[in-house]
């Protein structure tokens, strides 16, 4: 479990323009479907997933 977990990492530090416009995407998605009621969560937990990979928040 340990060797998926480092190649997990290494993937989401080399792409993480990617992973961070996923997760933008996940999080908008998420808001949408709860009719706007959790945006500030939503966002804050996008938020500190971006900071938690690669580089940090990519997305302007």
């Amino acid at each position: 479990m340990g060797d998926f977990t480092e190649r997990a990492k290494d993937l989401a530090d080399k792409h993480d323009d990617k992973v961070d416009k996923g997760l933008e995407r996940a999080g908008d998605e998420a808001d949408e479907r709860t009719g706007g009621k959790y945006g500030e969560k939503i966002d804050k937990g996008v938020d500190q997933a971006q900071q938690r990979t690669g580089e940090g928040d990519q997305v302007a």
